[in-house]
């Protein structure tokens, strides 16, 4: 499989121009931390960075919500600060789940542009 791909990788590469090639050679496949650089990149990078300081907020109070729970002996203040954390470490998880769902979108917009570079240069090819 692996070399059925590069051969068709090197078929489109050779009906490319310079210019398209370095194009489509920008659009491989990316590493995890290529993949979180990309979040700070773009028209959204803003909500990014303001996820990331809310997260880092939510994880404070998280841990402030827990210590203070295992330092308490009052029923009223054990049930705050256990439903505090409960809903800290949750507001965590779904800030990360919405960057994982980023970086996802990025992934298949990439994929997009590898296809549709594909179709104009197989379309070129054949009506040659």
């Amino acid at each position: 499989m692996k070399t059925n791909m590069e051969d068709i990788d090197q078929l489109i590469k050779e009906t490319l121009t310079q210019e398209e090639t370095k194009f489509y050679d920008s659009l491989e496949e990316q590493t995890i931390f290529g993949m979180i650089i990309g979040l700070f990149q773009g028209k959204n990078k803003w909500i990014v960075i303001l996820m990331n300081i809310m997260t880092l907020v939510f994880f404070g109070m998280f841990v402030y919500c827990t210590v203070n729970f295992f330092d308490t002996t009052e029923t009223n203040e054990l049930i705050k600060l256990g439903i505090g954390s409960v809903l800290f470490l949750l507001g965590v998880s779904m800030l990360k789940v919405f960057a994982w769902m980023q970086m996802d979108k990025n992934a298949i917009l990439r994929e997009m542009k590898r296809l549709e570079l594909q179709v104009s240069s197989l379309s070129g090819k054949i009506s040659e």
